[in-house]
């Protein structure tokens, strides 16, 4: 059974070459490689694509952009295998991804979520350590010394004071994931709520805490660049009402307060402000404000 591995792609060659190397370098051959191409005026990775001329590999290309969502949707449309992952175009799969995945499928095949474990690299493929991943993996996460299957009110209560996932690192159950749709309105975290739908529909999550994934936090990307200016927090806001009001639905007293809460997203708007402060950008700090303290 292949693992179905999906990359939308809009962005740097260089780091695309590199992710698709790191899918050709898996220690396991059971996988097939997607790229849809959302319409990226550079042709280097269509022409690379070429030259590689792999077997498992399909090259897409939109005849015109149409956005992050709509290339998600693609994705999930596309897929023809039991599990499949949506891959960012600049993240790495160490070589034992795949065999990771596809063991923690095997021995849990109801799980509708597989969160392995995942290292945190800069922009030029160097390892570190944020506040906001140590926090996130420490803290927050459950700790297990093997696999452990999460579900249910506990687990979106934990999510909802801390979302200590890695989008471009789940694997999905293709027909779990068919049951929801990426959300209108939240651009930003669409992910999150994604996933939170699985859960509120009763999906359970895998977690394995073998390393076998390097996510790429970029210190000047679009979604770091909206949280120094605030912006980024008034989609998290609506979206934790709503996530709140999800959880009443279902009698999840616990969850509902926790995202009502939202306390560690309070925290990271209040370690922005001080950078905020010395830049002198008062609209941030108006924002940042907000979030910290408002309802």
């Amino acid at each position: 059974m292949p693992l179905d591995i999906f990359i939308p792609y809009w962005g740097d060659p260089g780091y695309m070459e590199a992710t698709v190397h790191s899918v050709l370098a898996q220690d396991s051959d059971d996988w097939a490689l997607t790229i849809i191409d959302d319409a990226y005026p550079d042709h280097t990775i269509e022409t690379f694509v070429a030259e590689l001329a792999h077997p498992r590999i399909t090259y897409i290309r939109k005849e015109k952009n149409e956005g992050i969502t709509a290339n998600y949707r693609s994705c999930v449309a596309l897929a023809t295998q039991e599990v499949m992952v949506i891959l960012g175009c600049d993240d790495i799969m160490h070589p034992n991804y795949v065999s990771t995945i596809l063991a923690g499928h095997q021995q849990f095949p109801d799980a509708a979520i597989i969160q392995p474990g995942v290292v945190v690299i800069d922009e030029n493929g160097k390892e570190v350590k944020t506040l906001v991943d140590t926090v996130k993996q420490s803290l927050i996460r459950p700790r297990s010394h093997g696999r452990q299957l999460l579900s249910g009110e506990a687990l979106a209560t934990n999510l909802m004071h801390g979302v200590w996932l890695y989008w471009p690192s789940l694997a999905f159950r293709t027909d779990k994931m068919r049951q929801v749709d990426f959300r209108d309105g939240y651009p930003i975290i669409q992910d999150v709520a994604l996933t939170m739908d699985m859960i509120y529909q009763g999906g359970q999550m895998l977690v394995d805490p073998t390393i076998c994934f390097s996510y790429r936090r970029h210190s000047e990307s679009a979604s770091s660049t909206k949280l120094v200016d605030g912006s980024r927090f008034a989609g998290e806001r609506d979206y934790f009402a709503f996530a709140a009001s999800q959880a009443s639905e279902l009698g999840w007293t616990k969850a509902n307060r926790a995202a009502k809460l939202r306390l560690t997203s309070r925290a990271h708007a209040l370690a922005l402000l001080p950078k905020a402060a010395i830049t002198r950008n008062t609209v941030a700090v108006k924002a940042l404000v907000r979030h910290t303290f408002g309802s």
